[in-house]
């Protein structure tokens, strides 16, 4: 039951940062056989056309985050889509349990990548200060390189994979409170 819940949790966690490139690359890797074990519901994430819809909207989210300004109203929109879409996730991964694990991944799923979305729109709004576009080339970059990681580990070491995100995203919010006291002292004078 904890192995599928911190498993869920790491979908979850994933769908926070993006919910596009988490489905796509779930049915990527089960059907280049890198992950196994997804079972129903999740396992639709395998449907070529569903991998097709999910990649075509990370290459949108990937191209939309690379705008300043752009990219924190990108993220700002999804702060309505990303955490439901953790939650549903994470159920969906949980399908297999019983009631009692089912709803706990909703709830903890829903936490987890609204929090997760919020550091991400922090961290989003922080770098659209910055005039130069390296800094959302490197941050979109890195954000699908830590969900592909996710993905890619979450199935086989759910407890190590679920707590080096956590600690990654609690480095993140300390990072994130320190960029916008650094933003505000600039601004300030």
């Amino acid at each position: 039951m904890l192995f599928a819940l911190a498993q869920s949790l790491g979908v979850a966690y994933a769908g926070g940062i993006s919910v596009y490139a988490t489905v796509a690359l779930l049915g990527i890797f089960e059907r280049w056989g890198w992950i196994s074990g997804i079972g129903a519901p999740l396992d639709a994430a395998r449907s070529p056309w569903i991998i097709g819809l999910a990649f075509t909207l990370t290459v949108v989210e990937f191209v939309a985050t690379l705008v300043p300004g752009l990219a924190s109203a990108w993220e700002a929109v999804h702060s309505v889509i990303r955490p439901p879409a953790a939650a549903a996730l994470a159920v969906m991964v949980a399908w297999h349990g019983d009631a009692s694990l089912i709803l706990a991944a909703g709830l903890l799923g829903g936490a987890l990548g609204l929090a997760t979305h919020a550091t991400k729109l922090g961290l989003r709004v922080a770098i659209d200060a910055s005039p130069e576009p390296v800094t959302n080339f490197g941050a979109s970059v890195a954000e699908l390189g830590l969900v592909a990681s996710i993905i890619a580990f979450v199935w086989t070491h759910p407890y190590a994979t679920l707590g080096a995100a956590v600690a990654l995203w609690i480095g993140v919010v300390l990072l994130v409170r320190t960029v916008w006291r650094t933003v505000r002292r600039a601004v300030a004078g």
